[in-house]
């Protein structure tokens, strides 16, 4: 196993042609993530408060869902995360507090 990956053991599905378990956690996973999508934009041009929260309601439940979807498929082994190297993290950890500087300056 390589060191800078972080997964679970993959769980295989049929070969072939027909429609299988990940198949369709990816489709159900690609159209929530659309939905989220369109609720944050939905959100921006609300034309009243009510409609805001109703719309915000919406979004809140989408992304909560997508996220679910995700944490299964994590835990299928169907994704795969690299670790970061800690250079990179320390290196953006300090750019970032650059610019909160310059911005607070």
């Amino acid at each position: 196993m390589n060191n800078n990956e972080i997964k679970n053991p993959k769980t295989e599905v049929s070969k072939g042609t027909n429609l299988n378990d990940k198949d369709y956690m990816n489709n159900v996973l690609s159209c929530l993530k659309e939905m989220s999508k369109n609720y944050c934009v939905a959100l921006t041009e609300a034309s009243n408060e009510y409609l805001y929260d109703k719309y915000l309601s919406m979004f809140n439940i989408y992304s909560k869902l997508q996220r679910d979807v995700y944490e299964v498929m994590f835990r299928m082994g169907w994704y795969t995360l690299k670790k970061a190297e800690e250079q990179k993290i320390s290196n953006k950890q300090q750019m970032l507090k650059q610019e909160l500087t310059d911005l607070n300056g």
